[in-house]
């Protein structure tokens, strides 16, 4: 039941941080036909997972992937949403820009990662 409530509090942290960034990126920027939001949660969440895994695969402290992998960064990356805003940029015709949404989400996601995995293993 420990873990459970590690990622129910993981996830409720993450998901309150993925809406302030996304509320964040508009106060910035404005309403943008990209959608900016689930694009900087997913590349800054897959370059947190490089670190947290990497980092607690090397430090033994894996024991806190509940929280953190599972609850935090779970809640806070938005694949879910990203197809969502894929398929509805889709849907209204913007094919080009759905096309870019979809390259850039998964190409600097990974690429975000690696940098994160890569980042650890230098802080070892």
């Amino acid at each position: 039941m420990t873990a459970v409530l590690q990622v129910a509090l993981g996830g409720a942290i993450g998901a309150v941080l993925r809406y302030l960034t996304g509320i964040g990126l508009i106060r910035l920027f404005g309403q943008t036909p990209m959608p900016l939001g689930v694009l900087t949660v997913n590349v800054l969440g897959s370059l947190a997972m490089g670190l947290f895994i990497t980092a607690a695969a090397q430090r033994g402290l894996t024991h806190l992937s509940p929280l953190v992998a599972t609850g935090i960064l779970g809640g806070f990356t938005t694949f879910s949403a990203f197809s969502l805003e894929a398929v509805t940029l889709y849907e209204r015709g913007a094919l080009g820009l759905a096309a870019v949404y979809v390259i850039a989400n998964v190409t600097l996601s990974i690429a975000a990662l690696f940098a994160g995995m890569a980042i650890a293993r230098g802080l070892a």
